[in-house]
């Protein structure tokens, strides 16, 4: 039985206006559209939505703010590590911190489950590991994974990182960037050597950047790890960019290259499904 004298008498008027919870008065639309937290991520937001990284004059148009402001808030978010500079250039681009925050959040989010459901089933069809990787920086990062039954395997966990260049996921990654994004990367990244077979001709792995583009899938044919054979293909979004990859790894002598080929038609319809599990706005 509810004892009188336990709660405050309700208020109305201005007085419950001043009591509303701060979780309340966000959810509407009574929070100032300049204020400065929304002013960071309309800026974040014009970063991250263009596919050619935007100069500060491009900033300043898409925001609608002046460049002073676009400038401190530009020095304050970079400062933070959630934007960066191109190198050798004035563009702006999404910070590690950033892209690690959005793998978190997909890491985590309801769909999860979902997700991992599905790397499960086509790891019993191919009968080999099977991840899902983000594209995180100049690297790849693993957003979950499924390992085989068999008892050779590679020790690569969620949250494990792997070059651009020398892995199936990331040239694919690398060849849907922007011609001109991806250009710069071969031009001027350091295309570090991890085994003889690694891509370090910057002439040859723009070639087959090309050709992974025109076929819609990527291999690594033992270029990251020695005896390792891997098959990635594109997860797309909504409006039809890559946003992820779906690969698949296998150990040369259990299964070839060549072999794994007639894993594809599986695994373009798991990355199918793996989109539709996936609510890329959050990223």
């Amino acid at each position: 039985m509810r004892r009188a004298g336990r709660h405050p008498p309700a208020l109305s008027g201005p007085a419950a206006a001043a009591e509303t919870p701060p979780e309340e008065s966000l959810a509407d639309d009574t929070v100032p559209a300049g204020s400065a937290i929304l002013r960071a991520m309309r800026v974040m937001e014009a970063i991250a939505c263009t596919e050619v990284p935007p100069q500060l004059a491009d900033i300043c148009k898409s925001v609608g703010l002046p460049k002073p402001t676009v400038f401190r808030i530009l020095a304050t978010l970079e400062a933070a590590g959630l934007v960066g500079r191109e190198p050798g250039s004035k563009r702006y681009q999404c910070g590690r911190r950033l892209s690690t925050l959005a793998g978190e959040v997909l890491l985590n989010s309801p769909s999860r489950a979902a997700r991992h459901a599905i790397l499960e089933e086509l790891v019993e069809q191919t009968g080999e590991t099977c991840n899902l990787t983000i594209p995180n920086g100049n690297a790849v990062t693993y957003l979950d994974r499924v390992e085989t039954a068999w008892p050779l395997r590679i020790a690569l966990g969620a949250g494990s990182s792997v070059p651009l260049h020398a892995s199936a996921s990331g040239k694919l990654f690398l060849a849907y960037m922007p011609r001109r994004s991806r250009e710069r990367f071969v031009r001027q990244s350091p295309l570090v050597r991890h085994t003889r077979k690694t891509l370090t001709d910057p002439g040859v792995l723009a070639a087959e950047l090309d050709r992974i583009r025109e076929q819609g899938y990527a291999t690594d044919d033992e270029e990251y790890l020695a005896g390792i054979c891997c098959l990635a293909v594109p997860v797309h979004d909504a409006d039809g960019r890559v946003v992820a990859a779906l690969a698949m790894h296998a150990p040369v002598p259990r299964l070839p290259l060549t072999e794994a080929i007639q894993f594809l038609p599986a695994m373009r319809s798991a990355a199918g499904a793996m989109a539709q599990t996936i609510d890329w706005s959050v990223t």
